[in-house]
């Protein structure tokens, strides 16, 4: 079953790590973001403690899954977060990406399927931290250009799951909509997991031959105004994005595959 025996470590420090991750969880729900509750009334001020802790909790497990030997990572260009109001746009291939963006991008703030507030694990710290339901909110694009008038740091994964195994990517328009309304400029994240694993339909067991490595690069923004100036509605200027972001990311794919 097992090809050599420091496949099977991996496969059982891979399980201990989701493990701490939901229990992890669960204890921040239970503990930690009550007392936050109880201590700080003003909102703002809660949230912005929260998504703090949350930050540090997700890099540690980062680094517990890089000291378990399950994970190496390298990143470049994280200066270019050290702003706030930034609209980050990632492509989106494996299960831990959200996971290395929240624990990079200070105060950030994400667009979150709903169902994570039923999750016992989950439902405490996207709560406390007020991310943006993406379906309870009536007006889904206006909270995000809200958001990044506060000062938080939008994480948008426009392809809204992950990407599928042939590797090809297609986005969503609603990223780019939130770009040309909020007169945003995008700050794109090209993420690279060598060998592929944790993709849409993969097991958490399914652990390659060989330890994965993450490859996250903050690139240059790409400025809007072109865009909008070019195309004259909102509507054009959505869709004009949208195909030079799912090209840009198309070409780091593949510049990727052949490096």
């Amino acid at each position: 079953m097992f090809d050599r025996p420091e496949r099977f470590c991996r496969i059982c420090t891979t399980g201990l790590s989701f493990a701490v991750f939901g229990l992890g969880g669960l204890v921040l729900r239970v503990m930690v973001f009550p007392l936050i509750n109880i201590f700080i009334w003003e909102r703002q001020m809660r949230v912005k403690w929260a998504r703090h802790i949350i930050r540090l909790s997700f890099r540690g497990f980062i680094e517990l899954m890089r000291v378990l030997g399950v994970l190496s990572y390298e990143m470049t260009g994280l200066e270019r977060l050290e702003r706030h109001g930034l609209l980050i746009l990632a492509n989106h291939p494996t299960l831990l990406d959200t996971v290395f963006l929240m624990a990079i991008v200070k105060q950030a703030d994400c667009v979150v399927k709903g169902k994570l507030w039923d999750n016992p694990f989950t439902h405490g710290p996207v709560s406390a931290a007020g991310y943006i339901n993406n379906e309870t909110s009536t007006g889904l694009v206006e909270d995000c250009i809200s958001s990044l008038r506060k000062g938080g740091n939008l994480i948008i994964f426009p392809e809204g799951t992950r990407t599928p195994h042939h590797g090809e990517i297609t986005l969503k328009r609603g990223a780019a909509n939130i770009a040309v309304r909020g007169k945003c400029n995008v700050t794109p994240i090209a993420i690279r997991c060598s060998p592929p694993t944790l993709r849409k339909g993969d097991k958490w067991w399914h652990v390659p031959h060989r330890r994965m490595h993450f490859t996250i690069t903050v690139h240059d923004d790409i400025e809007v105004d072109s865009f909008i100036e070019k195309s004259g509605n909102a509507v054009l200027a959505a869709r004009r994005l949208t195909d030079y972001l799912q090209n840009y990311f198309t070409k780091e794919n593949q510049r990727h595959a052949v490096a």
